[in-house]
């Protein structure tokens, strides 16, 4: 064979290797976790995450396609496939790179966000049922650096002398301190409580998001060089206007919504009635969850109910399970497929005992005597036409009241913001159910300011705050730019 043929030989074997389309495995690895017998005595993490192998079996998987629909489902934009590109390749570090150009949560990204609804439902193996599991990837790549001890720190831009105050150091409040200062801002965070993290510390369970997880995540956040200060409520210590005052330049509102709704039924003020936030609240930041080793036990009897259908319904059903309870029942006045609850959530619940009565709602509460509840009224429902949800409205049926026995009650019914700072801030325009108004950018009705997350929805996840926050940023970070 002369020279001439064995290159036109060569050209078509190696057209025909890059036009062969990638085999498919539709092999998803799933994730090792602890029994449901074992896990209901205890806090430790359910989910016990990727070994080394797992995680590589999992990113071989992906195609790598050229469209990246699962980018595009992701709220904050993450180059997903190049990071499993990079984990294809066993470039641990360079995939982490990837990941901290767009994200500085990725520990807790990897755990609670709902992949399931947003960069794993547009993944192209979703068709097949199948779909790769970038969050799982995810949690790998943040515990391989957790545990080898090191930090992959992102090039910071050069230093603007421009200041940015962030109230809240939630998810949104995390995300956009961290993208100011990667921008070469000076940021400073206000945090209320005692520790940083927001509802990541006192709403999720340790079983769901360790809290060592979250303070790393805040320790990577003050590596940017982003300045903390606790124990600080905007509203008190300082007003609004103080700030914008002080030389910072602009301001972002992230202080969640952690003022719970209620049924509003006969005795709802009955002692041994908590809202879910009170009772998370109690468990986790207070630590009853460690009682004895911290004296900070949570009040609770044998007989339990929450109320509500969504992850902060699963949780304080889960953690009442996990301190004491002997019977855990869940209400929710629509029928399991219109539950806002993470799917694996329920199903981690139903493993664990819990019972779920479905389309019934409590009507009244009844005391002992002693002012302590002792049981509650509930009413059938039936399912009529779609709210503004889109999810079909519950309808009372008539005559179909019945009576439950109960101890204790856990009420989940959704949150509202704080109203301290729109009460001080009178150029703050709120909604009729106290969330700040913005635009599609975060920016709110007063100069300067602009806020995300919870204070904005009223309640929404992780991520979607998330995404809320790095919008907001790119919009502070234009305006100061050209200020």
């Amino acid at each position: 064979m002369n020279d001439m043929s064995e290159t036109k030989e060569s050209m078509t074997n190696q057209t025909t290797s890059q036009d062969k389309k990638p085999k498919i495995n539709l092999n998803r690895m799933d994730m090792p976790k602890q029994t449901p017998e074992v896990r209901r005595r205890n806090f430790d993490e359910v989910a016990t995450g990727y070994t080394h192998e797992m995680a590589m079996k999992e990113a071989g998987r992906c195609l790598q396609c050229k469209k990246r629909f699962c980018q595009q489902g992701c709220p904050v934009n993450i180059d997903i496939p190049d990071f499993i590109a990079c984990l294809q390749k066993e470039d641990i570090n360079g995939a982490l790179r990837v990941l901290k150009k767009k994200t500085s949560l990725p520990g807790i990204c990897g755990r609670v966000c709902p992949q399931e609804l947003q960069c794993e439902n547009s993944c192209m193996l979703n068709k097949k049922g199948a779909p790769i599991a970038i969050g799982r990837l995810e949690r790998y790549l943040a515990d391989w650096e957790r545990e080898q001890g090191v930090s992959a720190l992102p090039e910071i831009a050069p230093a603007t002398k421009k200041r940015v105050a962030v109230v809240g150091t939630g998810p949104s409040g995390l995300t956009v301190a961290s993208d100011m200062a990667l921008l070469g801002h000076q940021v400073t965070m206000f945090e209320a409580l005692h520790v940083a993290g927001g509802v990541l510390m006192y709403g999720i369970p340790q079983f769901r998001l360790p809290k060592e997880i979250v303070q790393r995540e805040v320790r990577y956040v003050e590596s940017l060089g982003v300045e903390l200060f606790l124990d600080t409520v905007i509203g008190i210590n300082y007003s609004l206007d103080e700030l914008l005052n002080n030389k910072f330049d602009a301001v972002y509102l992230a202080t969640g919504a952690g003022l719970p709704m209620f049924l509003g039924v006969p005795g709802e003020n009955l002692n041994m009635i908590y809202s879910a936030n009170e009772f998370l609240t109690r468990t986790n930041l207070m630590k009853a969850y460690l009682h004895p080793e911290f004296a900070t036990p949570i009040k609770m009897g044998k007989r339990v109910v929450v109320i509500g259908g969504g992850n902060v319904a699963m949780d304080s059903a889960r953690c009442a399970v996990r301190l004491g309870a002997q019977d855990v029942y869940v209400i929710y006045r629509r029928t399991r497929q219109e539950m806002p609850a993470r799917l694996e959530e329920v199903e981690n619940a139903e493993e664990e005992g819990i019972h779920f009565h479905f389309l019934c709602t409590p009507t009244a509460f009844i005391s002992d005597g002693r002012n302590n509840v002792a049981a509650m009224e509930l009413m059938r429902m039936k399912l009529g036409e779609p709210d503004a949800s889109g999810r079909r409205r519950p309808v009372p049926i008539a005559g179909s009241e019945y009576t439950m026995e109960v101890d204790t009650v856990a009420v989940s019914l959704g949150t509202s913001p704080n109203p301290l700072i729109a009460s001080n801030t009178p150029d703050l325009d709120t909604s009729r159910h106290g969330t700040v108004i913005v635009d599609e950018r975060g920016k709110t009705s007063k100069a300067r300011v602009w806020a995300g997350g919870d204070i904005v929805s009223g309640g929404a996840t992780v991520i979607s705050a998330m995404g809320e926050g790095r919008r907001a940023a790119a919009a502070m970070h234009e305006y100061l730019m050209n200020a």
